[in-house]
């Protein structure tokens, strides 16, 4: 693999992990509420919001390149 194709994965990796503990860091009580109105949701909601959440990071990638 490229080194800078490596370089680049990890620095995305790094960037979500810090983006993804954010919320809990701030308001961890939001954040414990909201994964227990996600627990109780539905496969198929989820994966509604799944590929919208997908779809978004594609136009986005698509946008910023």
């Amino acid at each position: 693999m490229n080194l800078d194709l490596i370089h680049s994965l990890c620095i995305s990796v790094a960037l979500m992990l810090i983006i993804d503990g954010i919320i809990p860091f701030i308001n961890p009580m939001t954040f414990r509420r909201t994964l227990l109105q996600m627990a109780s949701m539905k496969d198929h909601q989820l994966r509604v919001i799944g590929l919208f959440s997908m779809m978004f990071g594609v136009v986005l990638l698509y946008w910023i390149n």
